[in-house]
């Protein structure tokens, strides 16, 4: 920390910092709680940010912080460290500062300036000895340390886990920070925790899954800490992000594997529901992203259900019953704990599809509702964020490419419900093996690419990812477990795994704003409609024979090295997003 004489002393003082660095601007009479200073100086979410009195900028804002600090200088004068009669008529009052006057211009110049809410933090430049003295008051009557835990806390989480878990996972966050531990680590202490989890479910004895409950509650504990800690050191990474973004469904999806293991080693193979419980929550997800990301930038984005929406959350107990009706993460983890160590396995899958399954009849009618009422204009953005999250390959590009455009409102959801219902009602009912499933999965994929021929703009057409989604997963499902070969449905477990792995990453992508993995890796791992042919074609070639499980097991390790490969080369990148990720409530 530096002590500048005047503005152009701190414009001669900043441009000997390294560029690298991020630097930041405080007035020497700034009044306020070390967190508000915290929020606005030390995010790395923002390339500049701001409270009364204090600016900070990364290292991609500094150039045009020093033009505007020169411009500053050469209005202000030396040493004058406050603007004078002529300041600015639209700044505030606060923001009269040298560090106010510069945020100012910094976003004339198109740098956005984060301005975080500060609630009842103070920040104030006083500039007479009556008002330091009411700053000061002020900043005394509030207790900075209370206000920096309770905001480590996310606003919307569910019930569980605000009541059961938040009112002493902050300080065991609190704890970490002290210590100097990164949610990184307690991230990858989650994922340590969920796995042993996972291997004590494995055994197939009692003991071990009382104490697979115990563990995968924990892991829970700490899933929640790692966020809070974030948020309480203000600790965001790109790593970070990648982690957090990653790490719940990682968990989620080997505590499945590890209850089939100990269930078969107790003499009742679950891997089908195994298998059918992760297609279902991954379905969930996808319709949660695909609506959310066609209608978070609509124009004229109103409802008469949003509306009711809105007035059912103005009524307390609604907004808990609602919470949890979805069964958050929250929920469905505390259900599966208390579940495995009193009953088996086979009774937690059945919990969890009928619970996975009233959540999604409710949360897709009432978007469906939203979306057949609203009267909103869908953005380019929205549709080709669409277009990337339903994973067309190269079949269904192609038929694209020549194909024209579906007209009328719904048809484009309608032509991918029918490729969907066609595919798997192949892979279900004809005979294993047919090569009238094989060509059903040609009809899949020529209604695919008709599907997304035109962009993605209608009322409706967020359905079409779910659609696709539902077409592989449940193919490869209902494939494998037709099949009769031993430790085919693992395999399977596994090839959805990996897909499964690509679709969030192409999700959390887009949500960071850098868009969706590059086509050469969709080319490369065939798309949706190519893959589920592949495995049609699989199916019918390698019939009742130990063949089918090898190659789902060297189709899910292929498709699993390139999608990690590329994944972890993005996210340790520098163009990856630094953002945390406050994830949904399921």
């Amino acid at each position: 920390m530096q002590t500048a004489a005047d503005a152009g002393d701190a414009a001669a003082r900043l441009a000997a910092v390294p560029a690298g660095h991020r630097v930041a601007l405080v007035d020497p009479r700034f009044v306020g709680h070390v967190h508000a200073l915290r929020l606005g100086l030390t995010d790395p979410r923002f390339p500049a940010a701001a409270v009364p009195g204090a600016l900070a900028a990364q290292p991609e804002a500094r150039g045009a912080l020093m033009r505007a600090l020169r411009r500053a200088t050469a209005a202000v004068g030396a040493g004058a460290p406050v603007a004078g009669p002529d300041a600015d008529a639209d700044a505030a009052p606060e923001d009269r500062t040298v560090p106010g006057r510069i945020a100012v211009a910094l976003e004339a110049e198109g740098t956005a300036v984060k301005r975080p809410e500060l609630g009842s933090l103070t920040a104030a430049v006083p500039t007479d000895a009556g008002a330091r003295a009411a700053a000061e008051s002020a900043r005394d009557q509030v207790d900075d340390e209370a206000v920096r835990l309770r905001s480590a806390v996310k606003a919307h989480d569910g019930f569980f886990t605000t009541y059961g878990i938040s009112p002493y996972s902050r300080y065991i966050a609190r704890w970490c920070a002290r210590r100097g531990l990164t949610p990184n680590q307690v991230t990858t202490a989650s994922l340590i925790t969920a796995l042993i989890a996972a291997g004590a479910a494995a055994t197939g004895t009692r003991g071990g899954y009382v104490a697979a409950g115990i563990l995968l509650l924990v892991s829970f504990v700490l899933d929640c800490t790692d966020g809070q800690l974030a948020r309480y050191s203000l600790q965001y990474s790109t790593m970070g992000a990648w982690l957090d973004a990653t790490f719940d469904r990682a968990k989620e999806y080997a505590y499945y594997a590890g209850l089939a293991i100990g269930a078969v080693r107790g003499g009742d193979d679950v891997w089908t529901l195994a298998l059918g419980a992760m297609v279902l929550q991954a379905c969930r997800h996808v319709v949660d992203f695909s609506f959310n990301e066609a209608n978070h930038d609509a124009v004229a984005n109103t409802s008469p259900t949003a509306a009711l929406s809105d007035k059912l959350d103005s009524v307390g107990w609604t907004v808990w019953a609602r919470r949890m009706i979805v069964l958050p993460i929250g929920e469905r983890w505390a259900m599966i704990a208390v579940l495995t160590a009193l009953t088996t396995p086979r009774v937690v899958f059945y919990a969890l599809l009928v619970g996975c399954s009233l959540a999604a009849c409710y949360t897709t009618a009432g978007r469906l509702l939203r979306s057949l009422t609203r009267k909103a204009r869908r953005t380019d953005r929205a549709a080709r964020a669409l277009a990337d999250l339903a994973d067309s390959g190269p079949l269904a590009q192609g038929v694209a490419a020549v194909a024209p455009g579906l007209r009328g409102g719904f048809t484009v959801p309608v032509v991918a419900l029918l490729g969907t219902l066609v595919m798997i009602g192949a892979a279900l009912f004809l005979p294993y093996g047919s090569w009238l499933t094989v060509a059903a999965a040609a009809v899949y994929a020529l209604l695919s690419g008709l599907a997304v021929a035109r962009p993605l703009k209608g009322a409706l057409d967020w359905l079409v990812p779910p659609f696709f989604r539902a077409g592989e997963y449940v193919t490869i499902l209902a494939l494998a477990a037709r099949s009769d070969v031993p430790h085919a449905v693992p395999a399977a477990f596994g090839l959805v795994s990996a897909v499964a792995y690509h679709h969030y990453d192409t999700v959390y992508r887009i949500r960071g704003g850098t868009g969706a993995p590059p086509q050469w890796l969709v080319r490369t791992i065939g798309g949706h409609e190519g893959r589920t042919a592949l495995v049609a074609v699989l199916a019918a070639v390698l019939t009742h024979t130990s063949g089918f499980t090898t190659a789902l097991t060297a189709l899910a390790a292929a498709v699993a090295l390139v999608v990690l490969v590329e994944s972890i080369r993005f996210w340790v990148s520098s163009s990856a997003p630094a953002v945390h990720d406050e994830g949904e409530l399921a």
